[in-house]
């Protein structure tokens, strides 16, 4: 019997460039990060994604994702959570590096739940 792992759900703020490759992807990884790109961050709340999709993608990109996947949660716990500003504001910081090592540990496909768009 196949032991299923246990699933910790993310988040991810993304712009329309970023989620065209991940539709590329069939839905299930991440693009590479660009060089000046040096952290991955999944964050751990929707509301955080949500404000950072629509606080920051929409006004510099016209439109703002918000995605949902699921990670393999212990692999998730060998990467630190940081805080970044307010209680709930809890991403992890993944180095670029081991993105292709993440997304091997991604459960499932990534999925949109919010669209936020100017105007």
């Amino acid at each position: 019997m196949r032991h299923e792992p246990e699933a910790l759900l993310l988040y991810r703020p993304v712009n329309q460039q970023e989620l065209d490759l991940i539709a590329a992807s069939g839905w299930l990884r991440f693009p590479p990060r660009l060089p000046e790109q040096p952290i991955f961050y999944p964050v751990l709340h929707e509301d955080h994604a949500a404000r950072i999709a629509r606080n920051w993608n929409v006004p510099y990109y016209g439109v703002g994702y918000v995605l949902r996947f699921a990670i393999d949660a212990d692999y998730a716990d060998t990467f630190p959570v940081q805080n970044v500003g307010l209680p709930g504001h809890n991403e992890l910081w993944v180095p670029a590096e081991e993105l292709a090592e993440f997304n091997r540990h991604i459960i499932g496909q990534i999925e949109v739940v919010s669209v936020f768009k100017a105007g």
